[in-house]
């Protein structure tokens, strides 16, 4: 693979790891859908188009480029099957989140409830999905890309949606460090695209942040959620005050012939 495939090989998979379509990315850059899978399948951007597209995914070119020519051969995501293993066994979702976040296995233990031979049992299964490699000494060395992220839509970003979700909103956010704040907007097409584009910076900068840090001890680190969300939305209280459109029935909703 020469490096314009795998520079475009990274933009895709950025694009797919974020949720993001051709037609998304048409809409953000002003051009057809039709124009942005050309370019796609040709392969050929201008240099201003490739630092529009990185900078709309939150990275510079540079950075994007680095990442193509670096993790080419790591894991960017597990499969379905994968994800669902690692999820039917709480313990080893435990051990992975915190072998990603490189903890040691003495701080593992020292912290859970599970003991030095269970925990090498769980590393030994994220070895053998490939997610680390389990080294002499119960070393561990991980298999992932730096944009390694769960399935949008796949069981482990489920799991903590159903588990976890609920738990992170009840917080009163009163606290150093805690903040929540939910704005209210009428946003055009274009603007939606722009909101979109910054939420995937911040989000960026959120990971580049994490990877900062990994580089101190693990007592000065602390494990903090983030939750960015942004859809078409109206309060229920509002919609059923919403005049009925004509020739259709409240009670049905359905058009009167």
């Amino acid at each position: 693979m020469n490096e314009i495939d795998q520079l475009v090989h990274t933009l895709k998979r950025r694009l797919k790891s974020q949720g993001m379509t051709y037609r998304d990315l048409a809409k953000a850059l002003g051009l057809s859908e039709a124009s942005v899978k050309r370019q796609f399948a040709a392969r050929r951007f201008s240099l201003d188009r490739l630092v529009d597209i990185a900078n709309l995914l939150g990275y510079t070119l540079a950075e994007l480029a680095q990442d193509a020519a670096i993790t080419e051969n790591r894991l960017h995501t597990l499969t379905e099957a994968q994800e669902k293993e690692v999820v039917s066994d709480t313990g080893l979702l435990l051990v992975a989140v915190c072998v990603l976040n490189q903890w040691e296995i003495g701080d593992i233990v020292g912290t859970y409830r599970l003991t030095e031979a269970e925990c090498i049992q769980k590393l030994a299964r994220l070895d053998r999905l490939r997610l680390i490699t389990l080294l002499p000494g119960n070393r561990v060395r991980l298999n992932v890309a730096r944009d390694f992220d769960w399935l949008p839509r796949g069981p482990i970003r489920a799991f903590f949606r159903e588990q976890g979700l609920a738990d992170f909103l009840t917080g009163a956010f009163a606290h150093d460090g805690e903040v929540l704040a939910f704005s209210h907007a009428m946003l055009t097409g274009p603007a939606t695209a722009k909101m979109q584009a910054e939420i995937r910076k911040l989000r960026q900068k959120f990971s580049e942040l994490h990877a900062e840090s990994l580089a101190s001890p693990l007592a000065r680190r602390t494990g903090t959620g983030l939750l960015l969300a942004m859809r078409a939305w109206e309060i229920e209280a509002f919609t059923r005050l919403r005049r009925q459109p004509a020739g259709t029935r409240a009670d049905s909703g359905k058009s009167v012939h």
